[in-house]
């Protein structure tokens, strides 16, 4: 599509709309990592969609949300194949912009043991601006919740704020992590970190358990948070209650873009009126579903796919005075 109907949505009600990255992940597996100056033979090149905001829309998609993508790729074959997998898990795509640079790649090298190093080029990311926001005016106000990242600029990403329609809500995983200008801060609800964000975006102070995170982190601003804890669930809070929310226990394979799916399901469940808890226990399901298949993208489960809810008890660990909620 060109950018002159980046607002078009056909007047239907988006249950998510999604702000961010589009990358092409372009894989190679190797027997060791080179050293500087060293040069290794890998595997097939093997070439995946991806970017976080590319991975939030199917994830959503895929579970069932009436989901749209505002991103920009390039005018070649991996924006492409960026737009045919969004189409493919039935993402509204009417607001991916083309050209301006091309698209976003992630080069990344695997070795055996699962360990990898990556080089970001944003491309068309980088070229996704304010202006392409305001001309999405349509989108932003047919979406009940908005979720961003900050893999696109965070000018663009603070046009959003300024553009939500009145009871949106917006959702944002600040990763890369960068400081946060107030206006954004205060606009999420919630915030969702995991360890390293929560720790970066706190320095030295952070503290050592995820309620101590939660609590510095309601202090700069947003009006909850999230913290994603990996195989021990998630805590939520909003500034009256702090949640520990357990994970099913499955047995993980791949955890590439398990974050991001988790991010989708959340904001989906909390545009459909969920508590947050609840929302969150809901999101931890999709992604443990997730971390059980290899690839990011590939690895989203349908609503039906999901694991069975993690019962109350020991299976995740609870602070002392911190309740504990069954999943849905």
């Amino acid at each position: 599509m060109n950018d002159n109907n980046a607002g078009s949505t056909g007047g239907a009600d988006l249950e998510l709309l999604v702000v961010g990255s589009a990358n092409a992940d372009l894989v190679v597996g190797v027997e060791r990592r080179p050293a500087a100056g060293e040069t290794v033979l890998g595997s097939d090149l093997a070439v995946h969609p991806g970017g976080k905001g590319g991975n939030q829309a199917v994830a959503a998609a895929r579970l069932g949300a009436r989901t749209a993508l505002l991103a920009r790729v390039g005018d070649d074959a991996h924006g492409t194949l960026l737009l045919e997998a969004q189409r493919a898990a039935g993402v509204d795509t009417a607001g991916v912009l083309v050209g301006g640079a091309p698209t976003g790649v992630a080069l990344i090298t695997v070795d055996p043991s699962g360990d990898n190093s990556i080089v970001v080029s944003p491309g068309a990311n980088a070229r996704l601006t304010p202006d392409d926001i305001r001309a999405a005016g349509g989108l932003l106000a047919a979406a009940r919740v908005v979720s961003s990242q900050l893999e696109i600029p965070l000018e663009t990403v603070a046009e959003v704020v300024r553009g939500l329609r009145p009871g949106a809500r917006f959702v944002l995983n600040p990763s890369p992590p960068a400081p946060l200008p107030a206006e954004v801060l205060a606009a999420c609800d919630p915030l969702v970190v995991n360890e390293h964000e929560a720790r970066v975006i706190l320095g030295d102070d952070a503290g050592d358990a995820p309620e101590e995170w939660a609590r510095g982190l309601l202090a700069l601003g947003p009006r909850s948070v999230v913290i994603t804890l990996g195989a021990a669930g998630a805590l939520t809070a909003d500034g009256s209650d702090v949640v520990r929310v357990p994970s099913p226990k499955v047995d993980a394979v791949d955890t590439t873009g398990a974050g991001d799916a988790f991010t989708a399901a959340l904001g989906w469940r909390l545009g459909l009126g969920e508590e947050l808890p609840a929302a969150a226990a809901y999101a931890a399901r999709v992604g443990a579903a997730a971390v059980t298949r290899k690839g990011a993208q590939d690895s989203y489960p349908t609503a039906s796919e999901l694991p069975t809810a993690a019962p109350d008890g020991p299976e995740a660990p609870v602070a002392p005075d911190v309740p504990e909620v069954p999943a849905p």
